[in-house]
């Protein structure tokens, strides 16, 4: 059996209009509407009319736009209502919105510009003969009259002469969307003027009925094309679906409006205005039933995924592309039905992404990725700041102006769209909850030292999401912490959102951690955490993952500028290269390190830009400030910070809730406040100091809280950079520090409590990682060192804690001991090799290799020698403080004797016969200054000289001490003019005194051979008070033993745990030694010769 064309289009025809009666039939009607109904009976196939000869269609000018006369204006009623004549009313109406016809003859006087639907009409007038002509257009037959009209083709041919100009006079280009879109426009037009009207209210109420149903049927097809567009004839060559919606979402920005294509009708294309009322509608329609996600799904992918986002130039594209794109998604989540689609779109949150895929695959990931780092950006970073070194830096300061005002902008609307989001209602909540806790898991490994970028997400996607959270925060971060118990301390116990299973704890083990965590599930079961405790927890997450590796990829950067810039001063060398065969090759290597030199620095300003944006750094401050104090809040055994004073120490107890928490929470806050500290001071201008002085006072003060040791040395390490003077005038600390009331309590005793706890981290650095704290330390004691307040506390911590005391001194000289040592020996082989290279004939003669070598050996001693110089010279002049300002710990018997000997060591190194070999060609290149050093050191002398202890301990000194030593030190001193002559007149005075106590010390102790049993095992002097050692049973003289414990608290001959009370006095031996003492003294001695004979020195200094 052959089949019709005609009757297999008319077939297709009741198919689609059997799906979209179904699709209408279920749709939700506003106020005063009802269901749009089907017709009142069942279209009847029309017999086709018998083929006609094919005939050369006349060339028909056809129109460019479907424009449709508005409805006629009423005229106002004058002195009684005008009532509306509905039949006729419907007629016009639906024509005019529909732009169509069932009469011939109307279509004929509008030169076709009105659709005459031919087809449509003879279907009706064959369901009803009887039915006048014209046949009037009614609300029955809407839904065919609009699938009559979107079935026409104006690309199709046919045999038909009398519907030739009807399909000549479509506009060619008009898709289905636009000319529904022309209708819609038309209807709410209609509607508008409808209200204007004075007619009767049921009549009104009809009218209003009517459209209402022609609103909601044009909705349903605006769906359907928007799911299906090939539903229906379409033109060629043009976007169909999902991107006929997105170019209107894009317009909506006007620096974005490049991207809207022009449509073919005016009255078709979605003007900012339309858009909202519009998606009311279709989540009206679609949204109730589930329907919107197939709906609008396509089109929130295709918008978020807009290939704009993906150019290389990014946020400095000239057409500011992305901000069409924020336009658009800030329209579609205007409407709540739609923000809680977005949320469940499967692209949303995909649950295949990768660490390194989430930002390009998720659909708000290629907003977030945008930014400014030279990484994955580098066309910015070459476009803004090449050849950095040469520019104003004005110009650069603008530069960075600019790119900071663009990323703010993208950061708030970024906030704004996901904060609509999270308001959306609850399901939409967690699901932003779930997408922030999805990308912090991706992202676990991203906070490891050894990560490649490559397998993670970019530092621009993480810095944005985590500024979009610092914001997302803001509503419980208040001035005066009113909600900061909302802040669910249980929880990690709660809810596993958070997989903390790799990551250290504050203070215990993981075992520990898992096991309280089960002691909690009965008293957390059945309570989730609430959405407040959710934003906090994951914005600490994301910070450690995000930010914080961010900012340490910036410090790396640094780190490597300054091995690129040695690299080049290596290559550069002396210059010798040159005029030799390999000169082409080392000048080819500096320009190469030159040009990787210049694309670090870019790098590194484009770091900055985005990491030191002010509105990003003063949220930062704010939220880890929030963080320390919710912290100390928790430890506070009242539980009443910041609103009472806090009282430290705290307890030793450390309560377990906070021992259990990740490491990083604390971490990530000492690391902030470094960051900000350094790079941009001036952001604590407005607030944070004092949070920033009570946490770290809290931490230091109870060190027993924090297992870390690195972790409590970078809190010292803030702090020295809080007390730099950044612009030459201020700093962050220096006031506060030497004013608030917890500094001036809390400060001295808590710098020496570190001073000592460093000494021992049980890192394989640790003899190393000491004396950067130290250094941070003795720098932060200058600073506060002329407040009588601090000076005060000194004394006390000295009276009240004399043991403790004694053991940060008895460091303090250890640490001189060894830096003067390293120190002066490495100058003395800078000496050594300039001395070589000085005498330039003979140093020519030598081989290549063996010059380079040299150099290289220099180089590293240069290097190294700065570190020793500049560590020495700060703790010698720590030492000159302290012992300007008390006594008493100095002349303890386990200190004084080595303080002496120190001194006079490090005196002969200065000011002795081998001194002329620290003399180095730029010696300020070394941060060596021994004009300085030496008047320190001599100072320490005058500090101590009425100390009758010290003049014995310096006479004692048998390795270093001369009368003459000093002498040439006086001679230095004043012909250098860095002591006055008073200073110098007292230490002739004190060298006089040394020199009679030595005179004493000979007549009292020249007692002959001493029994070995007497000697002390490690100093193998006799012992005064010998002590007997509890474990290895050895017996020693306390004051060595005392000694010994100040540094290492085991006994030092099994390594077994000691402590000074475990010793027992060895009564017996010490009688027999009292009484080998009585029995030798004054038998050939010094008092057995003439006094002149003992004491003859010139105490002269000139």
């Amino acid at each position: 059996m052959t089949t019709n064309p005609q009757d297999d289009a008319e077939r297709i025809r009741l198919k689609r209009l059997a799906k979209l009666q179904s699709s209408a039939s279920s749709s939700p009607t506003p106020s005063l509407a009802t269901n749009t109904p089907g017709p009142s009976t069942p279209p009847v196939a029309r017999t086709p009319p018998p083929p006609k000869p094919k005939v050369q269609m006349p060339p028909i000018k056809r129109p460019t736009e479907s424009v449709a006369p508005a409805p006629l204006p009423l005229k106002k009623p004058v002195a009684r209502a005008v009532h509306l004549d509905l039949p006729t009313w419907e007629d016009e109406t639906i024509g005019q919105l529909f732009n169509v016809t069932l009469d011939k003859e109307k279509a004929e006087r509008s030169a076709w510009e009105i659709v005459w639907l031919k087809h449509l009409a003879a279907e009706v007038q064959a369901e009803n003969a009887a039915s006048p002509t014209p046949i009037r257009l009614d609300v029955d037959i809407i839904d065919r009259l609009l699938i009559a009209r979107l079935e026409l083709d104006p690309q199709s041919m046919s045999d038909d002469l009398e519907y030739l100009p009807v399909l000549a006079s479509l506009p060619p280009q008009l898709t289905v969307f636009e000319y529904l879109v022309g209708c819609w426009k038309r209807t709410v037009a209609a509607r508008s003027a409808l209200d204007k009207k004075a007619y009767p209210p049921l009549e009104k109420e009809h009218a209003v009925s009517v459209l209402e149903k022609i609103r909601d049927l044009l909705i349903s097809y605006t769906g359907l094309t928007l799911q299906e567009p090939d539903m229906f004839p379409q033109p060629l060559g043009k976007p169909l679906g999902a991107p006929e919606l997105v170019a209107p979402l894009i317009s909506l920005s006007t620096l974005s409006a490049p991207l809207l294509s022009v449509s073919s009708s005016i009255q078709s294309v979605l003007y900012p205005s339309d858009i909202e009322p519009f998606l009311k509608d279709l989540a009206r329609r679609f949204e109730p039933e589930g329907e919107i996600d197939e709906i609008l799904g396509p089109v929130v992918r295709e918008l978020c995924f807009h290939e704009s986002l993906f150019r290389p130039e990014g946020l400095a594209g000239g057409d500011a592309s992305w901000r069409g794109i924020i336009g658009g998604l800030d329209a579609l989540i205007s409407v709540k039905g739609i923000a809680q689609m977005i949320t469940r779109h499967p692209d949303f949150n995909p649950v295949n992404a990768q660490a390194q895929t989430i930002e390009v695959v998720s659909l708000l990931g290629p907003l977030m990725r945008l930014g400014v780092f030279q990484r994955e950006w580098p066309s910015i970073s070459a476009a803004y700041f090449v050849k950095a070194q040469g520019r104003p830096a004005t110009d650069l300061q603008s530069a960075q102006a600019s790119l900071r005002g663009t990323l703010k902008n993208l950061q708030s609307s970024m906030f704004k769209i996901f904060d609509t989001l999270v308001r959306a209602g609850t399901q939409a909540q967690e699901a932003v909850l779930q997408y922030f806790a999805h990308i912090i898991s991706l992202n676990s490994r991203r906070a490891g030292t050894h990560v490649e970028p490559e397998t993670v997400a970019t530092d621009s996607f993480m810095v944005n999401l985590q500024a979009v959270m610092f914001r997302l925060c803001e509503p419980f971060m208040d001035a005066n912490y009113s909600k900061i118990d909302r802040i669910d301390p249980l929880y990690y116990a709660r809810t596993n959102r958070i997989d903390l299973k790799d990551e250290t704890r504050i203070n215990a083990t993981q075992s520990e951690a898992e096991e309280w965590r089960e002691q909690q599930q009965p008293q957390v079961q059945g309570h989730p955490p609430k959405f407040l405790s959710e934003i906090f927890f994951l914005s600490v997450a994301m910070n450690h993952y995000g930010l914080h590796k961010t900012i340490s990829t910036l410090d790396e950067l640094g780190r490597e500028h300054g091995e690129i810039e040695r690299h080049l001063e290596q290559l550069q060398g002396d210059g010798s290269w040159q005029g030799t065969p390999i000169q082409a090759r080392m000048e080819q290597a500096i320009n190469t390190t030159k040009t990787e030199l210049e694309k670090l620095e870019a790098s590194q300003l484009a770091f900055q830009t985005q990491l030191a944006e002010p509105e990003l750094v003063f949220r930062g401050i704010t939220f880890v400030n929030f963080v320390s104090t919710w912290l100390t809040r928790l430890i506070d055994p009242r539980h009443t910070h910041p609103n009472t004073t806090l009282e430290l120490p705290l307890p030793k107890d450390v309560p377990p809730i906070f021992k259990m928490l990740p490491e990083y929470i604390v971490e990530d806050v000492v690391d902030y406040h470094s960051f900000t500290i350094r790079y941009v001071p001036e952001s604590y201008e407005l607030s944070g100091k004092i949070e920033l002085l009570v946490w770290a006072l809290t931490l230091l003060t109870s060190t027993w809280y924090i297992k870390n040791p690195f972790l409590k040395a970078k809190v010292v390490d803030t702090l020295f950079w809080a007390t730099y003077k950044y612009d030459g005038r201020r700093s962050v600390l220096e006031s506060i520090l030497n004013t608030h009331p917890m500094a001036l309590k809390y400060l001295m005793p808590a710098l020496i409590h570190f001073y000592i706890e460093v000494e021992q981290t049980g890192a394989s650095s640790q003899f190393y990682d000491k004396f950067n704290s130290r250094r941070s330390i003795a720098s932060i004691f200058r600073i506060i060192w002329n407040n009588p307040d601090h000076r005060d506390a000194l004394k006390r911590q000295a009276k009240d804690d004399m043991e403790k005391f004694i053991r940060f001194v008895n460091l303090m000289i250890n640490d001189v001991t060894y830096l003067m040592d390293e120190s002066l020996t490495d100058l003395t082989k800078i000496h050594e090799i300039q001395q070589e290279m000085r005498n330039t004939e003979t140093y020519s003669r030598q081989s290549l290799q063996y010059r380079r070598e040299r150099e290289g050996t220099l180089r590293g001693l240069e290097r190294q020698t700065t570190t020793y110089t500049q560590l020495t010279s700060s703790t010698v002049a720590l030492l000159k403080t302290f012992t300007a300002e008390v006594k008493e710990p100095f002349m303890a018997p386990e200190i004084v004797d080595r303080l002496a000997a120190m001194l006079d060591y490090n005196l002969d190194a200065l000011a002795g016969p081998r001194c002329g070999n620290l003399k180095v060609k730029n010696p300020e290149k070394y941060k060596f200054d021994p004009k300085t050093l030496l008047s320190d050191i001599i100072q320490v002398f005058l500090n101590l000289s009425e100390q009758g202890e010290f003049a014995r301990a310096v006479a004692n000194d048998g390795r270093s001490y001369r009368k003459e030593l000093f002498e040439r030190a006086a001679q230095i001193a004043r012909r250098t003019a860095v002591k006055s002559d008073s200073e110098i007149e007292k230490l002739r005075l004190f060298v006089v005194k040394v020199e009679e106590t030595k005179a004493t010390i000979e007549a009292e102790e020249d007692i002959g051979e001493v029994p070995d049993e007497f000697l002390d095992p490690l100093m193998y002097t006799l012992m005064r008070d010998p002590v007997i050692l509890p474990t290895s049973r050895t017996t020693i003289d306390r004051a060595t033993i005392k000694s010994h414990l100040l540094s290492d608290a085991k006994d030092p001959f099994n390594r077994m745990p000691l402590s000074l009370d475990d010793v027992v006095p060895d009564v017996d031996l010490k009688a027999r030694i009292d009484a080998f003492l009585a029995e030798r003294r004054n038998k050939n001695t010094a008092y057995d010769r003439p006094e002149e004979d003992v004491v003859n020195m010139d105490a002269s200094t000139d």
